[in-house]
């Protein structure tokens, strides 16, 4: 694989809007009719969040990730897919680059809720 080019700079202020936080994937459902989504109900520790991702393509099995924690970009406003409600982003990394995606996920356990950066 070559790396695609780096992306134009952002500030620190931008980089610092993102919430990036991880939470810990209790269930994977499939999405009725859909033929690349999945939802994911996600542990933050706090709350409990619904966040959909289209990943049903992409794994041999997306069960395999229920029980994982992982990141998720959680300050984007809910968006409606599939005739469901996503409410954050699953940050997985490869997909852009052709790569098999896998989920970006802290080496240790951490608390659920704990944030990036």
């Amino acid at each position: 694989m070559t790396p695609a080019p780096v992306k134009p700079e952002i500030t620190f202020d931008h980089l610092q809007k993102l919430d990036i936080r991880v939470g810990t994937i209790d269930a994977v459902r499939d999405v009725e009719g859909s033929k690349k989504l999945v939802k994911l109900i996600v542990d933050f520790g706090d709350h409990t969040r619904t966040i959909l991702a289209g990943i049903k393509q992409e794994r041999e099995d997306p069960q395999a990730i229920a029980g994982k924690q992982a990141l998720f970009v959680v300050n984007i406003p809910p968006r409606r897919m599939a005739g469901e409600e996503s409410q954050g982003m699953l940050f997985d990394l490869g997909y852009e680059d052709g790569v098999t995606p896998v989920l970006a996920m802290p080496e240790a356990p951490v608390p659920n809720g704990t944030r990036a950066g």
